[in-house]
């Protein structure tokens, strides 16, 4: 799996950055270490499937509860990425080709966990003329072909290199649920995901909705980087004037002493009162506590996400 075919360590451009003191977690964000005979059923279809799942790959505090469920967010075009952004456990290099197999490989693991609903996601491809939009494509089709009840859902890179056919492929696809996340406030872009664009990931997220204004939107942001409340409620308002559906908050984990630093433990406090800000801005789902992220209770969350929009379209 982390065979990197690059010298050095899991993370060599970062090998400069100075260490940061990794705090002690408090106790609202300690998970139990994986251990269930479900978590173990996973984890051998993934492995039997040769899948690579950002669970693992980005060391996810929630793999044991999602796992043990029969739940695993599938990552597709390798574990290696292009971008080195300095919040990610994802490691950074020269990719390999993509494996035209690999789409059916993720239909068949979908299908034999019987998944109601799927994540997809991706490292970034910025070695690709697509960026992988039609990789994605092939995923969602497959998928749709060995399992027509399971909805599914991508967490897209931003394909900012490429031309707008780009991410048109993907939506003509047609996923449940189009996710891109903005990650953090736009004054942290240049030290957390120095290679990307604030707007341009935004006027994605915009035209996503432009191209299929009946898909589901979603994006998310992590707390605790060292923003402050008002960047964070300026977020919003950005990703509402995006048409954003569904907005996901949860607390930055840093993943090594040479990864950006934990500025601070956000309290469940704070975040319940992100929560409730988010839902007077008008967000038809939100998802704000210490341990959300993009993928947790995906599920559960779409079918509140249609229940929520029906209602909303039954008040109209």
């Amino acid at each position: 799996m982390r065979d990197l075919k690059i010298p050095g360590e899991r993370h060599p451009e970062k090998a400069h950055r100075p260490d940061s003191a990794q705090p002690k977690k408090p106790a609202w964000i300690r998970v139990k270490a994986p251990t269930s005979a479900g978590y173990r059923a996973t984890r051998d279809i993934i492995r039997a499937h040769r899948l690579v799942t950002v669970c693992e790959e980005a060391g996810c505090p929630n793999v044991g509860e999602c796992w043990s469920q029969g739940h695993a967010t599938m990552m597709i075009m390798g574990e290696i990425c292009t971008r080195g952004c300095t919040f990610c456990n994802v490691a950074t290099g020269r990719p390999q080709g993509l494996d035209p197999f690999e789409p059916g490989r993720v239909a068949h693991a979908v299908e034999k966990l019987g998944l109601s609903h799927v994540v997809v996601t991706s490292v970034d491809r910025d070695d690709l003329p697509d960026g992988g939009a039609e990789h994605f494509a092939q995923t969602i089709r497959a998928i749709r072909h060995r399992s027509p009840a399971t909805t599914i859902e991508v967490l897209t890179p931003d394909f900012l290199k490429c031309g707008p056919e780009a991410l048109e492929k993907v939506v003509e696809a047609r996923p449940d649920v189009f996710n891109h996340n903005l990650e953090t406030v736009p004054g942290l872009y240049p030290e957390v995901r120095p290679g990307a664009r604030y707007f341009h990931s935004l006027r994605l997220l915009q035209r996503v909705k432009e191209l299929d204004p009946a898909m589901f939107t979603k994006s998310g942001i992590m707390v605790g980087l060292g923003e402050d409340r008002q960047a964070v409620l300026q977020v919003m308002d950005d990703m509402r004037s995006a048409d954003v559906d569904f907005l996901t908050i949860g607390q930055y984990l840093q993943p090594t002493p040479k990864h950006h630093r934990v500025a601070r433990f956000v309290t469940p406090e704070e975040f319940a009162a992100y929560a409730q800000a988010a839902r007077g801005k008008g967000f038809l789902m939100v998802s704000a506590t210490p341990l959300t992220r993009s993928s947790y209770h995906a599920g559960e969350d779409f079918a509140r996400l249609r229940a929520a929009r029906r209602a909303r379209l039954g008040q109209a």
